[in-house]
């Protein structure tokens, strides 16, 4: 056998390695199309096991996210994101930050009122204290 002959041309076995051939290709591509189905369905899942208030709208969003992705990116955030939980953390986080103002004006305000009433030092008795 030459490196220039091909084997299996013309015979039973190319046909049978067409057949394989065909048969790997046709299966590779489904699982591509399952996998991407099953990542695609995530948000909906997700929103299902959670009892999420919103399962119409992640539905219609993933649907609505085979043709425009970033909208299955939106679907993902809000099934897998407790808005309820999320909006009550910035709350906190909102009026941490206003008392801590409220302390620094506070607190800057006595300053003010502190140096107000500090006795006013003339520039005579400054010279008696130095001297």
């Amino acid at each position: 056998m030459s490196l220039v002959s091909m084997p299996f041309v013309d015979s039973g076995v190319d046909t049978a390695l067409h057949i394989v051939a065909a048969v790997v290709l046709v299966g590779s591509i489904a699982a591509v199309v399952y996998g991407f189905w099953r990542i695609h369905e995530l948000p909906i899942q997700k929103a299902h096991t959670k009892e999420h208030h919103q399962i119409g709208l992640i539905t219609a969003l993933t649907w609505i996210g085979f043709i425009w992705h970033w909208v299955w990116v939106v679907a993902v955030i809000i099934a897998f994101v407790d808005g309820e939980k999320a909006l009550c953390r910035i709350r906190d986080i909102w009026k941490a930050n206003d008392h801590k103002e409220q302390d620094r004006s506070s607190i800057s305000t006595a300053e003010a009122v502190v140096a107000d009433k500090q006795p006013v030092v003339s520039q005579r008795e400054s010279e008696v204290e130095n001297a």
